[in-house]
C-alpha cells in the first residue's frame, strides 16, 4: 500500500501542523456516507492508533486505520487553490465513481 502527497499537499500539512503547534502528521480515512457510499476524512494526527498503517512521503507522516486502508491504496493527495476555494483533493485509483456534488465516492 502506498499513499502519495504532492509538494503542495505536503507543504500545506506542514504549515497546518506548525500553526497548530503540535501533532505528528496527517490522519486519512474514509467513512460511510453520502450518495455514493464513502467520504474522505482528513484530520491532524497526534500519534498512531492501534491498527494504523503509517506512511511517510515528502517529510509528512500519514496515518491510516485498518478499515480505510483497503480504499486508499495508491491514492495521491493534492492541495489546490482556485477561484472556487482551496482544499485537499484526492486521486484515488480505487474509486469507481462519485456523486455529482463531489463529496463522496464509490469503491
Amino acid at each position: 500500500m502506498a499513499i502519495s502527497l504532492t509538494e503542495s499537499a505536503a507543504l500545506r500539512v506542514k504549515t497546518f501542523l506548525a500553526a497548530r503547534g503540535h501533532g505528528v502528521g496527517l490522519r486519512l480515512g474514509v467513512r460511510k456516507t453520502g450518495c455514493s457510499g464513502f467520504a474522505y476524512v482528513v484530520n491532524y494526527a497526534d500519534g498512531p492508533q492501534p491498527g494504523d498503517a503509517v506512511f511517510e512521503d515528502r517529510g509528512v507522516r500519514v496515518f491510516v486505520d485498518g478499515f480505510s486502508a483497503q480504499y486508499l491504496t495508491g491514492i495521491t493527495i493534492d492541495y489546490v487553490t482556485s477561484m472556487q476555494g482551496s482544499g485537499f483533493t484526492f486521486s484515488n485509483p480505487n474509486s469507481t465513481g462519485g456523486c455529482g456534488c463531489g463529496s463522496s465516492f464509490t469503491a
